[in-house]
């Protein structure tokens, strides 16, 4: 499969009276935008922002991330989610770089949900505040799950994800200032100088706990609770495969920008035929039951010494229930003969003492970590909140409280916030955008 992904650099982002790109200037017609995501009835209220690289700007509850995309032989960019089912990962996407659609509730959040800044010392906790947005700040008919700790938020996650196709559109006619190339030969064809290298698979364990359909990461609009561990090709989760779900402590989750730019992926694509045989991907599943934690373990493993993998990479979306699934996947990988990395947060509790993962082993030797998610961070106030800040303490935010008997609310009058880590919006960046460094004292 050889994917072409053509490059448009977004410097600057304005409101206008015609939606375009040119010269690194994207320009939105707003009124034409939102009248765009008001198709959808369920979207009761919505108002759109721009947010820069510098601008005292706090966004809560922050429930998506999407990178813009338009695909120009007319498939949806998301399919089986946002279009008809088709084949992802061949041919050519374009897409809008240094930018992305952010999707912020108006008022309700839940523990799925998080916090962005876009300046001072919270802007380096999260990707998206160096990146130019485009934010979407809206509220829809749901009221059955308002007040739900964990929430669907279909409608305003499908928005998001239709409104960064609806900007993608604005470069169709245009020529890509660089294009990237994702290329793989057949597992079993390839040069024999590249099958002599050490052959290595990446193992993602997106989120699926979730039984009742809805919550969890999609793959081709298909719910991954149904999945059972398979092999898929590196350029189709590049390419809009994968959509993320709306379940999962906010800081350790994968948004959809995550997937689409998977710097893990990149990686090792750009070792492949100098250092490694990278072989693709094994899409695996996370569980709620030990037997079918195990079950899947075992699936991985099998699947890894049938295509002659050398080694591995794992990276799991979350932590505690999740980490019985990361584990025992790093076994028995390692029980098959397979050398295994694995890529994860923590979870050591506030001073940093607790055991890091809820399991362990001691064939996990070789372990990426992330950050601990039970990092306390203290932000001063900021200018201007996009969302409902209050919903950090109120609606039971993973990282936030209403009160605490030593610290006090998470949110106090002055805007200044107090949190865990786990609230900063995919900031444990697991899946290769993280820039924490370990430190021995």
């Amino acid at each position: 499969m050889r994917l072409e992904i053509g490059n448009f650099y977004v410097n600057d982002i304005v409101f206008g009276d015609k939606l375009s790109y040119n010269n690194g200037v994207l320009t939105i017609d707003k009124e034409e935008a939102l009248a765009f995501i008001r198709q959808d009835e369920r979207i009761t209220e919505a108002e759109l922002y721009i947010a820069k690289p510098g601008d005292k700007i706090r966004m809560c509850p922050v429930k998506e991330a999407i990178e813009p995309r338009f695909r120009p032989d007319g498939r949806s960019a998301f399919p089986g989610y946002t279009g008809d089912l088709a084949p992802a990962g061949d041919g050519t996407t374009y897409a809008l770089k240094n930018c992305s659609v952010l999707v912020v509730g108006r008022h309700w959040g839940g523990f799925q949900d998080g916090v962005i800044d876009m300046s001072g010392e919270g802007q380096k906790y999260t990707y998206f505040g160096e990146l130019n947005n485009i934010v979407l700040v809206a509220d829809t008919n749901e009221e059955f799950e308002q007040r739900e700790q964990q929430k669907k938020n279909d409608a305003l996650r499908r928005a998001g994800h239709r409104l960064a196709e609806y900007i993608g559109a604005c470069v169709k006619e245009m020529t890509p200032e660089e294009t990237e190339t994702f290329e793989l030969d057949g597992m079993i064809k390839r040069d024999s100088t590249v099958e002599k290298l050490p052959s290595v698979v990446y193992v993602m364990q997106p989120q699926s706990q979730m039984e009742e359909m809805g919550y969890n990461d999609l793959v081709y609009g298909w719910d991954m609770n149904h999945v059972v561990p398979t092999v898929m090709h590196p350029n189709e989760i590049l390419d809009g495969a994968m959509v993320s779900g709306s379940f999962m402590p906010v800081s350790s989750k994968w948004s959809t920008y995550d997937f689409q730019n998977c710097p893990n992926i990149k990686a090792l694509y750009q070792e492949h035929g100098k250092t490694i045989n990278f072989l693709g991907v094994i899409m695996s599943n996370l569980n709620v039951a030990l037997e079918q934690k195990e079950r899947s373990a075992l699936f991985v493993a099998q699947i890894a010494k049938s295509l002659g993998a050398d080694g591995a990479v794992v990276a799991e979306e979350g932590y505690g229930n999740p980490d019985a699934d990361f584990v025992g996947c790093i076994v028995a990988l390692e029980d098959a003969g397979v050398k295994t990395v694995g890529v994860t947060n923590e979870c050591t509790g506030r001073d940093g003492q607790s055991q890091p993962l809820v399991t362990l082993d001691e064939k996990c030797d070789a372990i990426v970590s992330c950050g601990n998610v039970s990092e306390l961070i203290e932000l001063p106030p900021m200018e201007t909140v996009l969302g409902e800040l209050q919903a950090l303490a109120r609606d039971g935010l993973s990282g936030g409280w209403a009160d605490d008997e030593l610290l006090g609310p998470s949110v106090r009058e002055d805007g200044s916030i107090i949190m865990e880590n786990n609230s900063m919006f995919c900031g444990d960046q697991v899946c290769g955008w993280s820039p924490k460094t370990m430190k021995e004292f």
